[in-house]
């Protein structure tokens, strides 16, 4: 799953692959004829599709990977993209079949055989993959991925080849929403290579996309070109594409004015009052599936312990919302209200005010439910944040300035930055956090599932700080077990409602996707992920 913790900053490093450049992006906006440049970080980890959860690395695999299916770039829609069909008759069993005629970058046919050992070595233990939760709806899993010892398969059982074309999938209980998953870059096919050559495949990956990856300098850049034997409908219509690794997104920004960048996707708060008048219509602003939080770490008692739940509550109520979003945001961020996304729509699980007064503004409240809840830990609240991006900064301070107001202490909460996005992740995932730090969610498909499970349920992919209850579980399991649409999204609005009780993690504003683009550009648009839809842009 992808944390929505945009990654913008990388020191000059080894190289990886075959080029270099000058940290920090520079040099001419286009370079070659018919390929375009746009802002970047690097990945937190090496392009595997099973261990890749976070933004950058995702929009990597988004352009060299086509799987199962594929996500409408407008509406977000899952749609058939390798599969011909997928069959069932009883939301547990399924029969998939694929397309003729998919290969490849290196020519090697796309199989059944390429997804069954893709997804089997994306759950294995073994492997370490950060999304090998995904495959835990596959019957063996328990046997490949024990939560404890060692695993007592290679393989899930699961999964069965039927023929080049054919492979089956055994749930281990119903899940209705199944397909609409496999759009996920996880789900991705592998060939071969990955298996006989994997140091080999990680220096260069190959996929079955638009795009193949030419380079990757690490800390500098990465060269994807347009792949002419790509056999799918949705070819690029550019050249190629240079993702250049900026460490402060003010810096892209100014390369992009300067006429050294084509594309920024992810424009700075420093500079939202000015982009209207820089770019004109050439600035987008469009709603996404993405949410910012504050999460907690429950593997600290302090945080864990019998009325902190008050705390986090009282801290949810001593945020002005709508004053940081409007000041600091201009109309790119909406106070949230619940723990998703608009974009879900009311059928897809989206409910206004479901947080309540919970994520009203209320200083007297808020001051009283923490003092009730035992006060702050130590008493002083650091909000943990990467450093390498000047709107982190930005909004995390004005939190705090919201909390000190409201509890009259203007030491009671203060910013902890951590100087890049790879070490912020790195002293996440190590369980190093003492105190809320900085988090989101970036949707992988639109469903309500997404936004709820690989956050917030026992153990999940991106359950970053532990939080664990049987309660929401349970409703979890009882949703994806619904076959019926409408039940399964109310399911997970009781889920949710659990979320709220215990102020898992404060939601703070929904995220609109931004960005900017050259004169060389057209036909520049995000889709519902806030991911430039790299294949449909033009080149002058």
């Amino acid at each position: 799953m992808r944390s929505a913790t945009h990654a913008r900053g990388a020191a000059c490093a080894v190289v990886v692959a075959l080029a270099a450049t000058a940290c920090g992006g520079g040099g001419g906006s286009g370079g070659e004829s018919g390929v375009l440049s746009s802002s970047w970080g690097d990945p937190q980890n090496p392009l595997e599709p099973s261990n890749t959860n976070e933004v950058q690395g995702g929009k990597v695999l988004d352009m060299i990977f086509r799987g199962l299916k594929k996500y409408d770039p407008k509406t977000g829609k899952a749609e058939d993209m390798l599969a011909q069909k997928i069959d069932t008759s009883d939301s547990q069993n399924f029969t998939i079949t694929l397309k003729d005629g998919w290969t490849f970058s290196n020519g090697e046919k796309v199989t059944a055989k390429s997804f069954v050992d893709a997804w089997n070595y994306g759950a294995s233990l073994k492997n370490n993959q950060k999304n090998a939760y995904f495959f835990g709806y596959i019957q063996g899993y328990d046997k490949v991925h024990p939560d404890t010892g060692s695993q007592s398969a290679d393989t899930l059982s699961g999964l069965k080849v039927v023929d080049d074309k054919t492979f089956t999938v055994a749930l281990n209980q119903k899940f209705s929403s199944f397909p609409d998953t496999l759009g996920y870059a996880a789900f991705a096919p592998l060939p071969q290579s990955f298996f006989t050559d994997h140091a080999g495949w990680l220096a260069q990956p190959v996929g079955d996309g638009p795009y193949r990856i030419e380079s990757y300098t690490k800390g500098s850049q990465m060269s994807l070109k347009k792949w002419d034997g790509y056999p799918g409908a949705d070819k690029a219509q550019n050249g190629g594409v240079t993702l250049k690794v900026y460490t402060d997104s003010d810096t892209a920004y100014t390369d992009l004015i300067a006429g050294n960048l084509d594309l920024v996707d992810d424009v700075p708060a420093s500079q939202l009052k000015n982009v209207k008048s820089d770019l004109g219509s050439r600035y987008i602003n469009t709603p996404a599936g993405i949410i910012q939080t504050l999460a907690f770490p429950y593997y600290d008692s302090a945080w864990s312990k019998s009325g902190a739940e008050k705390v986090r509550t009282g801290l949810s109520m001593a945020i002005n919302r709508k004053q940081i979003t409007d000041t600091i945001f201009q109309n790119t961020r909406t106070p949230a209200t619940d723990w998703t996304s608009p974009v879900l729509g009311a059928d897809g699980g989206f409910k206004e005010g479901l947080c309540g007064s919970a994520c009203d503004y209320d200083p007297a409240q808020a001051k009283r439910l923490i003092q009730e809840g035992g006060g702050l830990p130590g008493g002083q609240l650091k909000i943990t944040y990467n450093a390498d991006t000047g709107s982190h900064r930005m909004w995390v301070d004005a939190v705090c300035n919201s909390i000190n107001n409201a509890l009259g202490n203007d030491k009671a909460c203060v910013g902890n930055p951590v100087g890049t996005f790879a070490d912020f992740r790195n002293q996440i995932g190590q369980h190093k956090m003492t105190g809320p730090f900085r988090a989101g969610w970036q949707m992988d498909y639109p469903l309500i599932q997404n936004f709820l499970q690989p956050l917030y349920y026992t153990n999940a992919s991106s359950n970053d700080g532990k939080w664990s209850n049987k309660d929401f579980d349970r409703l979890v399991d009882q949703a994806n077990a619904q076959t019926d649409t409408a039940k399964a999204v109310s399911t997970f609005q009781q889920a949710e409602e659990v979320v709220r009780d215990n102020m898992a993690a404060i939601p703070l504003w929904y995220q609109n996707g931004s960005a900017g683009y050259s004169e060389r550009l057209s036909n520049v648009a995000l889709n519902p992920f806030s991911v430039p839809v790299y294949n449909e842009i033009k080149v002058s």
